[in-house]
């Protein structure tokens, strides 16, 4: 079902125009201050009471879902470029370097890629997809030997998420600043190794609680 129907029908006009307010709203003020922005600040913005932004998205979820979905799925359609490139390193370096121009624009972009965020199912089928093509490009860029054979997903994935949280503080003051960055981290995975790695990669579930950690310290920030 669409989203801009309900299960009678199409939405009536001024129904509608409530929608498209506080998705414009919302999507300003996730650029600016992430997607833990209070609900009452997105109704206030767009003009309508606190009860028809709920009636309209009762979860916060709905609303970043409405925000964002077409821009994951637009992210998802990247990563499957990326899959079909020659070379698997260039194939995973644009991507990343797509992926990190969108954090940069936007804070709410940041924290849907970097933390843990739930009820959103266009976010959850981007991050397996993203999981998936990670993957891929590293076991193929091992295959053709421009990528040190030591490194799994989780090495990446983990090193990615670190670097994009300190982004929005840093394009703040140094727009570019993250591509260098970036280039460094990659750099870091090329072949061949300059020594052997001192500890063991994450496990996904470490990882994965590792983000969740991050996610509640934001929170608390």
């Amino acid at each position: 079902m669409s989203s801009n129907t309900r299960a009678d029908g199409p939405l009536r006009k001024d129904a509608q125009r409530n929608r498209d307010l506080l998705v414009a709203a919302a999507r300003e003020i996730y650029a600016e201050r992430g997607v833990d922005a209070p609900l009452d600040d997105i109704a206030r913005r767009a003009g309508v009471g606190n009860a028809t932004l709920y009636r309209r998205f009762p979860t916060r979820g709905a609303l970043i879902e409405a925000v964002f979905g077409e821009g994951l799925t637009h992210t998802l359609r990247r990563g499957e470029e990326a899959r079909d490139a020659d070379d698997a390193w260039a194939g995973l370096a644009g991507y990343l370097e797509y992926i990190f121009e969108g954090l940069a624009a936007d804070r709410g972009a940041n924290d849907l890629m970097t933390t843990s965020i739930p009820d959103v199912p266009s976010l959850d089928a981007l991050k397996t997809h993203h999981h998936e093509t990670v993957c891929l490009l590293i076991r193929r860029a091992q295959e053709q030997g421009s990528m040190r054979d030591d490194v799994v997903a989780e090495d990446l994935l983990f090193a990615l998420a670190a670097l994009g949280r300190v982004v929005p503080a840093s394009v703040t003051v140094a727009p570019r600043a993250w591509r260098r960055h970036l280039h460094l981290l990659l750099d870091g995975l090329r072949a061949p190794a300059a020594t052997a790695l001192p500890a063991p990669p994450l496990t996904p579930d470490e990882l994965t609680g590792a983000l969740r950690a991050l996610a509640g310290r934001d929170a608390e920030d």
